[in-house]
């Protein structure tokens, strides 16, 4: 699907995307540096580092899909979409819903 009228419709593509599980803990590895490097600048008010920030977010989600999953990053096409996909992922995992909402695929 090239075309989403809303977020709702887009996660459950997203999701299907991201089906290998390496490929997903990439991705949460790299959401949780970015967490880190940011609250680092913000409190050491160091904010050279904040360059890193999509280095880092991006970098270990790229990765993840060209080495893992073999598909294309959903933020070449959607990127706002995807930027918040990968925090209701992360969201989901953390929450236990992942799982359920994988299988709903």
């Amino acid at each position: 699907m090239d075309k989403f009228s809303s977020f709702a419709q887009f996660y459950p593509y997203y999701l299907s995307e991201h089906r290998h599980p390496v490929c997903r803990a990439l991705h949460y590895i790299g959401s949780a540096l970015v967490i880190i490097v940011l609250l680092y600048s913000l409190f050491s008010q160091q904010w050279r580092w904040l360059w890193l920030l999509p280095l880092i977010g991006y970098g270990f989600a790229w990765v993840g899909h060209f080495a893992f999953e073999h598909n294309r990053p959903a933020t070449f096409k959607h990127p706002f979409y995807s930027l918040a996909a990968d925090w209701v992922m992360l969201k989901d995992f953390l929450t236990g819903q992942l799982k359920r909402k994988l299988g709903a695929n």
